[in-house]
């Protein structure tokens, strides 16, 4: 029986293996795109029960590492999903070498990131967006709608909505490319300088329109944030509303403890 590298005490077995197997898949001991060994094969090696296999393999599908195929067994996925840590991907070091966040954060994951822009263009604003904006309902705003890819996999939509009393002065933020730095770089340009993001993070299933957007399956999970870009006068100066398939990243959050 195999031992399980960094077992704690009194961690769950199934976690245990889920550990070993996640140490496997990034120490390259199990490649991308290679069988995970099958459950009887687990259970030998690790000396548990079917159930306690199926769990293990189930937390490395939640944790977006390996996929499952009836009848076929699981497979590590060849593309492993994004880490977007809050406390690194809207540094202004990004911005001043010219990488919005989300070409940072995928160039550091060794990812391909490319970036379709949809629609850009005046729209009503919807009801939760002008009360995060601090407009009225319906009031005219900036909308820029984007599909982000991962080594030519969709896996991101976003919408950024902006107050066209800001929009209006700038520009660039009418442009399919605004230019290094995206967005954010311009709006600092112009005065706008950031002191917080504010994010609102869901976990839902995706809508049909949703699903065919982002290649997925009917019913699979998605992430649902939605940030508020707040200046240093307490302005919300855009609001990003964001679907991201949820086997695709990981959210890594740094929080102060306060008193």
């Amino acid at each position: 029986m195999t031992s399980v590298a960094g077992a704690r005490s009194g961690k769950p077995r199934y976690l245990q293996i889920a550990d070993d197997i996640e140490e496997q898949i990034k120490g390259g001991r199990l490649a991308p795109a290679e069988e995970v060994p099958s459950e009887t094969v687990l259970m030998e090696r690790y000396g548990v029960s079917s159930g306690t296999v199926r769990k293990a393999i189930a937390e490395l599908r939640a944790a977006g590492l390996v996929e499952t195929f009836q009848g076929k067994g699981s497979f590590v996925k060849s593309r492993p999903p994004v880490t977007r840590k809050s406390s690194d991907r809207f540094r202004r070091s990004h911005r001043r070498a010219g990488k919005a966040a989300y070409i940072a954060e995928t160039e550091q994951a060794g990812v391909k990131p490319t970036v379709q822009v949809l629609s850009i263009g005046p729209v009503a604003a919807p009801r939760e967006i002008a009360e995060r904006l601090g407009v009225a309902d319906g009031d005219k705003i900036l909308a820029r709608r984007r599909l982000y890819f991962s080594d030519g996999v969709p896996t991101e939509e976003a919408t950024s909505y902006l107050p066209w009393s800001v929009a209006r002065d700038i520009p660039e933020l009418f442009e399919e490319n605004p230019g290094g730095g995206g967005i954010y770089a311009r709006l600092e340009e112009h005065g706008h300088e950031f002191a917080e993001y504010v994010e609102t993070v869901r976990a839902r299933l995706a809508t049909k329109q949703e699903a065919s957007a982002l290649g997925l399956s009917p019913g699979s999970a998605i992430i649902h944030l939605t940030r508020n870009a707040v200046t240093t006068s307490g302005k919300v100066v855009e609001v990003c509303d964001t679907i991201m398939a949820a086997d695709q990243f990981v959210l890594d959050y740094r929080i102060p403890a306060l008193d």
